[in-house]
């Protein structure tokens, strides 16, 4: 019964901001480091970045400075705030928990930024 459920894609103009959500259910949420990730048409799939269970958090390079990571235990639920948009961040974007032998992905939401 784990699921995790992204929500908040959209179409927007570069330079726009958007807040993608992550809602989670079946784990122990508050203990759990949590990851989002992106694939873009014809790309591997990319690590963006994480949140530890204490609030850590860790950027690629290429989104440092424009995107924020942050959580809400109480609601099950993490967060990814983008501003400053540009085309390239054009994708589909996946939140993900990982355990020993134990992978979750949610089903990813779209978001495509024009130019």
């Amino acid at each position: 019964q784990v699921q995790l459920v992204e929500s908040g894609g959209g179409l927007v103009q570069a330079g726009g901001s958007l807040r993608l959500s992550c809602v989670a259910s079946g784990i122990d949420f508050s203990t759990n480091n949590m990851f989002w990730y992106r694939q873009a048409p014809g790309n591997e799939r990319e690590l963006v970045g994480f949140i530890t269970s204490i609030g850590m958090t860790k950027y690629t390079d290429s989104v440092k400075g424009r995107f924020t990571i942050s959580r809400d235990n109480a609601k099950n639920t993490m967060y990814l705030q983008m501003t400053s948009l540009k085309p390239e961040d054009t994708a589909v974007y996946y939140c993900a928990a990982f355990s020993t032998g134990l992978n979750y992905w949610g089903q990813g939401t779209q978001v495509t930024v024009s130019s």
